[in-house]
């Protein structure tokens, strides 16, 4: 059975991944696999832009969206003309030839990833390229989004090829439980970040150590400062309360209340070591 595995740490948002689709879906007719893609307005592969944090301590985090062609797939149960089939190496096909229009299946996607083509009166997903792995698999192994990924963030292959890649990896939407074939690993979690500096000096402080504090759990992460006084604790649980303590040379500075219900960037936070 086959998987898509993306790793979005080394994604760098080039927009390959879409563009290829484009480039192979739009005005193309892979019938029975697909009709065409419109121009405007649907992106098999969807890549999101997500701008974190606040300035001077921001991150982007890029996430490729597509269809899950999940093994407990909901627009399957939903269609009633029997459109949408899984087959045999796990890719999830809706029969153009068949689709009658209903939306039901876009409606019951968790994942958002099923589009509706108004001039065609039918839905349209990511087809994995089925049609290019029948056709030719010597020359064809994996999809147009995968083949142009210059980083090889996002790959595609046997199940058990990727079973190292996939005991690390998480559902990009947990709470769907529709057994998704699609696995990320380093998705965004929640980070705190900031510049510690000596007011009198006007020096940033160096080697500072950073402690945040779970205010309920109690669980502890640290980071010590950068030599511009940075420091960046990432891997956070979100809507939690933290108190974060600064020391150095014997100095501290306490900070409670720190939510992250956002990521959050502190900015210059002053530290009196004399």
């Amino acid at each position: 059975m086959k998987v898509f595995a993306i790793d979005l740490s080394v994604c760098n948002g080039c927009y390959c991944c879409q563009i290829a689709c484009k480039d192979e879906h739009v005005g193309n007719d892979w019938t029975p696999y697909a009709k065409p893609q419109p121009d405007t307005g649907q992106f098999w592969i969807g890549l999101t832009e997500v701008v974190r944090g606040h300035v001077p301590h921001v991150k982007v985090a890029y996430t490729p969206n597509l269809c899950h062609h999940c093994d407990d797939a909901p627009c399957i149960e939903q269609c009633k003309a029997e459109a949408i089939y899984k087959r045999a190496d796990g890719l999830v096909i809706i029969d153009p030839e068949k689709c009658i229009g209903c939306k039901l299946c876009a409606d019951s996607c968790p994942h958002n990833a099923i589009f509706f083509n108004e001039q065609l009166n039918m839905a349209q997903k990511c087809t994995g390229c089925s049609h290019l792995l029948d056709s030719d698999p010597e020359e064809w192994s994996v999809p147009r989004c995968v083949d142009q990924c210059p980083t090889e963030a996002i790959r595609f292959g046997e199940e058990e090829d990727f079973a190292d890649f996939i005991a690390e990896a998480e559902p990009y939407r947990v709470e769907a439980g529709t057994k998704s074939r699609v696995y990320y690993k380093g998705l965004p979690k929640k980070f705190i970040a900031g510049t510690v500096y000596e007011p009198t000096d006007k020096e940033v402080i160096i080697g500072a150590v950073c402690t945040l504090k779970d205010e309920q759990s109690g669980e502890t992460f640290s980071e010590t400062t950068t030599n511009f006084g940075d420091f960046w604790l990432k891997g956070l649980p979100d809507d939690r309360s933290f108190t974060l303590t600064i020391e150095k040379d014997g100095h501290q500075k306490v900070i409670p209340g720190i939510t992250t219900d956002i990521d959050r960037g502190l900015g210059d936070i002053p530290m009196d070591l004399k």
